[in-house]
């Protein structure tokens, strides 16, 4: 009987403390980062930070934990606002080429112009094609920047998730679905020179392959550090 109730008060306090771990993340995250930091152990540092930080301090403590959210996981979107700028892009360029070529040919006719009115009739074609050039031009350079911030966009979306998933590379994570999870937390440091408070934005992705129905339940990383003083 007493082996009975011993073991139900094991698995009691054994659910108490899983609970605890799972309930407060964020606490067992920063104490395992900020260990490695008073070690200088970038590597381990590394595996917990998308961009570690090296803090010298004497200590730390969590100062606030704000509210969890829960988004739906935008790299499918993300994704597919750059394939469909990209396909914008090259249509563009060919477009912008036409209306160099046009304006090319313009240039052409006015060298070969014998008589007055000729050349006056080449160099109004010349400003009527340099004019519509120029403005494709300006159309092309912001279908690009928008292409440009669309891929770069993409790309950190995808580093994030495969960091959190912690799996290496997925190639056809950006097909994924799921939630992503985050958090701040502030923290106040103490160091030789004084305290300072930082924000730490935290995240974790819970992804589904729904080609094969994988489910992929990333970890808490730290995704960056703010500076609140």
């Amino acid at each position: 009987m007493d082996r009975k109730i011993f073991s139900i008060g094991g698995i009691i306090l054994l659910l108490f403390v899983t609970y605890s771990c799972v309930s407060h993340p964020e606490e067992a995250l920063l104490k395992r980062y900020f260990n490695a930091c008073s070690l200088n152990d970038i590597t381990t540092m590394s595996t917990m930070a998308l961009e570690p930080i090296k803090f010298d301090f004497e200590s730390w403590e969590i100062i606030n934990i704000g509210e969890e959210m829960v988004e739906p996981a935008s790299l499918p979107e993300i994704n597919q606002k750059e394939l469909e700028l990209k396909k914008k892009v090259e249509e563009s360029v060919g477009i912008t080429l036409d209306a160099k070529e046009d304006l090319d040919i313009a240039e052409f006719d006015l060298e070969k112009a014998r008589t007055r009115a000729a050349r006056n009739a080449a160099r109004k074609k010349i400003n009527e094609m340099k004019a519509k050039y120029e403005e494709q031009r300006e159309k092309h350079n912001l279908v690009q920047k928008d292409y440009n911030e669309a891929k770069a966009a993409a790309q950190r979306e995808e580093e994030i998730s495969t960091f959190s998933l912690g799996r290496g590379e997925i190639p056809n994570i950006r097909d994924f679905t799921g939630e992503v999870y985050s958090k701040d937390v502030e923290v106040k440091i103490q160091g030789e020179s004084g305290t300072k408070d930082y924000k730490i934005s935290l995240k974790r992705y819970i992804l589904k392959d729904e080609v094969v129905g994988m489910t992929y339940r990333g970890r808490w990383i730290i995704l960056k550090f703010e500076d609140l003083n």
